[in-house]
């Protein structure tokens, strides 16, 4: 293989640098000499190059003496790039902005009703967007995420129109391609958990697991060898039209409720509470299913038969995933499995064992609902830096 040109190398340098202020924060030129391996040289004439393009500036000092070159510290200079993530409901849409390290700067929610038009909706959640960028003080966005229930086309990157979802999300990606000066990415919400929680929660130590969301619906995302599986319609995982027994039908092209989201979804696990007598007083922003499993839990004992049927429900989920993909991890993500914690975590892997001769661990999913906003940040946060920070300079 012919060795890297200098321009090539440079960036190749640019970006390990960039990389290790990111992860380890500032850093002195000797620091950035000590863990790039670099020659001090090298590392003096990146650091220059990486100050007249903007992205880094002195920060501080470090040392015991805390004056002189060798002391200055140097930083990612965060405003250079403002980000947006969008979290894309059936009745509501959350918005975060944040600097190019992912930090947030503003943040709001705002619910949208279910007779609201499209037009309005749509209206309603780019105003949004846009008050909550002039509060965190962005001019600009750079990179835009956006989750968003249903299937992505893996060959347009668009939203197909799906039965059962609203149609101002399909009208809202579209106005905000046209709209904004930015990159706009939109991903299924449930691959975009599982990028969270595999990053910042439950699966960090994991390169194969599966997610399984629980929430208003249900779904899965697939992760296998450190990669997102999307499939070949971008509708790997979609879970909740898995025939499973204990449903009143079979579930059909156009609707899942014959199919496992009859037995998971948010209707059918509050269904199931009040059959058990397990009911939560009302938690502002706080879904209903996610309300009376946290009750569950900590009504102890009287709740313990409430956790075991939906146990016995999640476990034919998990038992299928298994079967068919081995992934040796299944985290219970979303609201629902945030909220049963370790307690329906260990119920369903007792099930899942007697179910499955494959090994497979069960996990709580520790970001909850908002691991979609956090995964859509992420993924924003990747595309501004992958542009910033590897242009050759």
């Amino acid at each position: 293989m012919p060795p890297a040109s200098p321009s090539t190398a440079r960036a190749m340098n640019d970006r390990l640098a960039l990389q290790l202020l990111q992860q380890e924060g500032p850093l002195t030129a000797g620091q950035l000499k000590t863990l790039t391996g670099l020659s001090r040289p090298t590392v003096a004439d990146l650091v220059e190059r990486l100050q007249v393009s903007g992205l880094i500036a002195v920060v501080g000092e470090a040392g015991a003496q805390r004056r002189g070159p060798n002391a200055r510290l140097y930083g990612i200079v965060a405003d250079r790039a403002h980000l947006a993530a969008l979290d894309v409901r059936t009745h509501s849409v959350s918005v975060v902005v944040a600097d190019l390290l992912g930090r947030t700067l503003a943040e709001a929610v705002l619910p949208i009703d279910r007779d609201t038009g499209t037009g309005p909706a749509v209206d309603q959640a780019v105003a949004l967007l846009e008050r909550t960028a002039r509060e965190a003080g962005a001019t600009r966005l750079h990179s835009v995420g956006i989750g968003a229930p249903g299937l992505v086309d893996p060959a347009t990157g668009e939203l197909r129109d799906t039965t059962g979802l609203p149609a101002w999300h399909r009208a809202l990606v579209a106005v905000l391609h046209e709209r904004l000066p930015a990159a706009v990415l939109l991903e299924n919400e449930t691959n975009l958990a599982a990028v969270a929680e595999q990053r910042l929660g439950a699966a960090r130590d994991r390169d194969t697991f599966v997610l399984l969301w629980l929430g208003h619906g249900v779904g899965a995302a697939v992760v296998l060898d450190g990669r997102l599986r999307r499939g070949a319609s971008g509708g790997a995982g979609e879970i909740g039209f898995l025939p499973v027994p204990g449903t009143s039908g079979l579930p059909s092209a156009t609707e899942c409720d014959g199919g496992f989201h009859a037995l998971a979804g948010s209707a059918a696990v509050c269904a199931l509470a009040e059959e058990h007598g397990v009911a939560a007083v009302a938690e502002a922003h706080a879904p209903p299913a996610e309300a009376v499993v946290r009750a569950a839990v900590a009504a102890g004992p009287r709740g313990e038969p409430f956790l075991d049927a939906l146990a016995d429900r999640l476990a034919l989920g998990a038992a299928a995933v298994s079967a068919v993909l081995d992934p040796g991890c299944v985290v219970l993500g979303g609201e629902v499995g945030h909220a049963g914690g370790e307690d329906l975590a260990a119920r369903v892997a007792t099930r899942l064992t007697a179910l499955s001769p494959l090994r497979t661990e069960v996990r709580a999913g520790t970001l909850g609902g908002a691991a979609v906003l956090r995964g859509a940040l992420l993924a924003a946060q990747e595309a501004a830096q992958e542009e910033l920070f590897a242009a050759p300079r």
